[in-house]
C-alpha cells in the first residue's frame, strides 16, 4: 500500500513542484466541558505565516454543506467549486495539512477521496513539526490558476444512520467511537443525549498520535487495536466522532495498520445523539 503519508523533509524537497497542491486547514476544537463555541479556525495565523505556496481552507465552512447540523460533506456542486478555484483537478497531487495533528487535514483528505480523488497525502506531523524544524514559511496569498475538478462519488467510504441501524440489527458491522472516554460514557457530550452507539469500540483519537504529533508507528497503532479489540479484517467497520473529523483520522490510522473495509459515519453523534429515536448506551 502506498502511504497516505509524506514527511516535513519530502515536502520541502517538492514546495516547488508545479503538479502539486498544498492545502493548509488550521483551528483548534475545545473539549464539550468548555463553554461554546468549541470550534475554531485560525485563517489569520494562516495569514502571518504558512508553508510556501500552500492555500487554505476553513474547515467548518468550505467543505461542508451549508445548514448542515452535523456538518455533513458538502455537495459535489460545492466541493467542486472549491477545489477548481483552489487549481485542484483531477491529476493535481494533494498535501495537506493543519496545527491539530492532522485531524482536520484527514477530513479534507476524507472528502476528497468520497469524491474520488485518491491522489492526497497528510504532512505527518503539520504544521507544528514544519516549525519546530525551522522550515521555510511564507505569508504570501499563492496566486493559482483554476482548475476542473469532476467529482465521482465513492459511497462506500460513507456511512449513513440507516445503515448503522441495519448492521447493529445484523451484527455484522465494528462501530469505533473516537471520541473520549467521557464523551462516550455519557459523562460529557455535544448533543442532546450522550453515550455512545451499542456495540461501538472507544479508541479515542489521542491514543492514535505520538508526542510530535505525527501519527503513531504501526507498531504501536497494532498494539492499540489489538488491546481495544478492534478486527482489522472486519468485513464492514465504520468509525465516527462527533462531526466526522477525529473519526477521519480514525480511519486513516485503520489504513496504516492494515484495515480494509472502512466507511465513515458523516453524521456522527451530532446526528445520533440528537435524535430522540436512535439507540444509545451509557457506561466504559
Amino acid at each position: 500500500m502506498k502511504s497516505p503519508l509524506v514527511t516535513t523533509a519530502w515536502l520541502e524537497r517538492h514546495l516547488r513542484d508545479r503538479d502539486i497542491r498544498i492545502v493548509e486547514l488550521r483551528g483548534k476544537v475545545l473539549p464539550p466541558t468548555e463553554p461554546p463555541p468549541h470550534y475554531f479556525t485560525d485563517r489569520d495565523g494562516y495569514e502571518k505565516a504558512h508553508i510556501p505556496n500552500a492555500v487554505f481552507v476553513d474547515w467548518q465552512v468550505d467543505i461542508v454543506e451549508p445548514g448542515s447540523p452535523s456538518g455533513d460533506v458538502a455537495a459535489p456542486e460545492r466541493f467542486a467549486a472549491l477545489m477548481g478555484a483552489l487549481g485542484i483537478g483531477n491529476d493535481t497531487t494533494v498535501v495537506v495539512y493543519d496545527n491539530a495533528a492532522s485531524m482536520f487535514a484527514c477530513r479534507l483528505r476524507w472528502t476528497l477521496r468520497y469524491y474520488g480523488h485518491e491522489n492526497v497525502f497528510i504532512l505527518d506531523g503539520g504544521w507544528d513539526k514544519w516549525l519546530a524544524e525551522e522550515r521555510p514559511v511564507s505569508a504570501d496569498i499563492p496566486q493559482v490558476e483554476t482548475a476542473k475538478f469532476a467529482p465521482r462519488v465513492n459511497t462506500r467510504l460513507k456511512a449513513t444512520k440507516e445503515e448503522i441501524m441495519t448492521g447493529i440489527e445484523a451484527g455484522n458491522m465494528q462501530l469505533i467511537d473516537l471520541r473520549s472516554p467521557a464523551e462516550y460514557a455519557g459523562a460529557a457530550s455535544r448533543a442532546r443525549h450522550g453515550g455512545h452507539i451499542p456495540t461501538a469500540i472507544n479508541i479515542p483519537r489521542s491514543t492514535m498520535v505520538a508526542d510530535d504529533q505525527t501519527v503513531e508507528t504501526t507498531n504501536n497503532l497494532l498494539k492499540c487495536f489489538a488491546e481495544k479489540g478492534a478486527a482489522l479484517d472486519a468485513s464492514d467497520t465504520v468509525v465516527y466522532c462527533n462531526s466526522g473529523i477525529s473519526a477521519s483520522f480514525g480511519m486513516l490510522a485503520l489504513e496504516l495498520a492494515g484495515a480494509r473495509n472502512l466507511r465513515l459515519y458523516d453524521g456522527s453523534w451530532k446526528e445520533w445523539g440528537n435524535d430522540a429515536a436512535t439507540p444509545k448506551e451509557t457506561g466504559a
